[in-house]
């Protein structure tokens, strides 16, 4: 069960992030793209999958369809060669077939640049719309993963019983200069330092602003 710490103060959420700022001015996504539509098929294909993973299969997969035209000349069958390494490979490359003449036939073969837009596509939810506003158009939105949902409840930046509940609250509480980029400090922070089992807190950046009350000594 989800351990939800007391809420940070205004000052130490402005602290946080202004330490995560300084060791890493321009955070970026891990799962490999040539483009927008790149973007969003690597962030379809990283559901229940490691972004390692997905990166294996999509570097030879977009040398050649790296348009949705592309992909349905490939096929569904020739989708699946590229992409069998990938957990719930059939699953997905049927939602990505999908989402391609989607793309063909409704939005002239380009990514939509709105969350309405880009849930209307099969296989596109909330999250998987949030991380392309955010990383391909810049728009100031929080994707929450896994990683997003620990790290705020643990920390008290956010709390909430579902990602939703977490997005809201961090939405309202991240000032406004540090929104664009707080998607990609908070994955990276929780992949590589508040990590589920054992967080590394003797060396967290922000262990002085963190709540959470079951740090780890060593």
């Amino acid at each position: 069960m989800m351990q939800t710490s007391s809420p940070m103060t205004s000052a130490e959420v402005e602290f946080f992030f202004k330490k995560l700022s300084v060791l890493n001015p321009n955070p970026q996504g891990e799962l490999y793209s040539t483009n927008h539509f790149t973007l969003l098929l690597a962030v379809v294909l990283s559901a229940q999958a490691t972004d390692k993973g997905v990166n294996k299969a999509t570097k030879e997969l977009f040398k050649i369809a790296d348009t949705p035209q592309k992909i349905l000349n490939l096929g569904e069958e020739g989708l699946k060669r590229y992409i069998n390494t990938i957990g719930l490979y059939n699953a997905k490359a049927r939602n990505i077939m999908a989402l391609c003449h989607r793309l063909v036939d409704n939005f002239d073969g380009k990514i939509p640049e709105n969350r309405e837009a880009l849930e209307s596509l099969p296989g596109v939810g909330r999250k998987t719309a949030n991380v392309v506003l955010n990383a391909a158009f810049h728009q100031p939105v929080i994707a929450v993963d896994t990683h997003i949902f620990r790290v705020a409840n643990r920390t008290g930046l956010a709390s909430g019983k579902t990602p939703l509940e977490v997005e809201k609250q961090l939405m309202k509480r991240i000032p406004s200069h540090w929104l664009l980029k707080a998607h990609h400090w908070l994955v990276l922070h929780g992949r590589y330092i508040c990590k589920a089992r054992k967080p590394l807190c003797p060396t967290c950046p922000v262990q002085k602003e963190c709540h959470y009350l079951y740090k780890t000594i060593a």
